[in-house]
């Protein structure tokens, strides 16, 4: 069904770059001619990632190089793609998602508003790095006011694997952005046949095809020949909050830090991190959200001293940290660390005081 990646990476080794890169980026449109009036309008907005990593061999799934295929490979990789939609190709990027910053998602978020304004748009499909693909998604999920679908894609094996997965999901994924049933569901994320809410889903295995899952809500649907199967009517997720990213004109984030809970440790890492100019600190905290008493004190002291917020979490990655009657901790509901971080750099981004921020996480606790 689908050209081989492998045949196609000499063409990716010219753009092995894991710089930022300087915008605008390079543009790939369909010739006028070839533009089909009858089917939808998806622009692909690439960023790297092992969906275009590239290996030395069709059987090497680790140890390859990330982002070193080229937007317009992965398009031609997939000739089906013409059949479904209209394709535009922008290369953002071509980084390891590990390297993916605020300038990224910023562009990232300037460039799929813009899009999605425009009448001819029908969705925006953006192609990602897995390990660091859910911070980027919900990010999008909440700075993106569209109704129209926003889905992000990765892939778990190189372009060049053997049976690699990532021409399918790029399939599946442009599928979803011409479903009319995907409308108003925010932005989801797809790979190996399921459907996901951006608002949720976590990377759950490092290695395994199937590592995207939203352990306590669930899939939203999956994919049975490639066609978008919904379980559920389009629903929004309880407490979200939207944060208009794009009217700011942003260059950077705000610098929110995460530290990681475990037995006996060190709390001068807290103030290291408030010195060393965090803006709001999340704590990856043990169980339903803990921490040491001496470094509950330090953090405090900390808090009193500078008024940032406190954002405690958890590093189980699932269930609700519940909030604490002392004035001065955040609870994160049930939002794990990465995605509190995110959610606080963009409240702080537009302007928001600790005591805001704090009614944003109050709304996603279980009522």
């Amino acid at each position: 069904m689908y050209t081989p990646l492998a045949l196609l990476a000499a063409l990716g080794s010219l753009s092995h770059a894991a710089a930022v890169p300087t915008f605008p980026q390079l543009e790939v449109r369909q010739s006028a001619a070839s533009v089909n009036a009858s089917l939808g309008n998806v622009t692909i907005f690439a960023t790297g990632g092992t969906i275009a990593g590239s290996a030395g061999s069709g059987v090497q799934t680790t140890g390859y190089t990330a982002g070193a295929v080229a937007i317009q490979t992965l398009i031609d990789a997939v000739p089906e793609l013409l059949n479904i939609s209209n394709i535009n190709g922008v290369q953002v990027s071509n980084v390891d998602s590990g390297n993916v910053n605020a300038t990224i998602l910023l562009e990232l978020n300037r460039q799929i508003t813009a899009e999605l304004a425009k009448n001819t748009s029908t969705g925006a499909v953006v192609t990602h790095g897995t390990d660091t693909l859910e911070e980027t998604a919900f990010f999008l999920d909440l700075t993106i006011a569209s109704k129209k679908p926003v889905v992000v894609v990765g892939a778990m094996r190189p372009s060049t694997a053997t049976s690699a997965d990532g021409p399918l999901n790029l399939y599946q994924a442009v599928t979803l952005a011409v479903t009319p049933e995907a409308k108003g569901r925010g932005t989801m994320v797809t790979l190996n046949d399921r459907i996901d809410s951006a608002f949720y889903v976590v990377k759950n295995n490092a290695n395994s095809l199937d590592t995207f899952k939203a352990i306590e809500e669930g899939h939203l649907g999956f994919f049975l020949d490639s066609v978008p199967q919904f379980y559920y009517s389009p629903a929004t997720p309880h407490g979200k909050p939207f944060f208009d990213i794009a009217s700011l004109n942003l260059t950077t984030l705000p610098h929110v830090d995460i530290l990681y809970g475990h037995q006996d440790s060190n709390p001068e890492l807290i103030r290291a991190s408030a010195e060393s100019g965090a803006e709001a600190i999340v704590f990856a905290g043990t169980g339903a959200g803990g921490w040491t008493t001496k470094g509950r004190q330090v953090a405090q002291a900390v808090y009193n001293e500078t008024g940032i917020p406190m954002v405690f979490s958890t590093r189980t990655m699932n269930g609700f940290v519940s909030p604490e009657d002392d004035g001065w901790s955040i609870s994160s509901g049930d939002l794990d660390p990465q995605k509190a971080r995110i959610l606080l750099q963009c409240a702080l981004a537009v302007g928001y005081n600790t005591t805001q921020i704090a009614d944003i996480f109050g709304a996603l606790q279980v009522s």
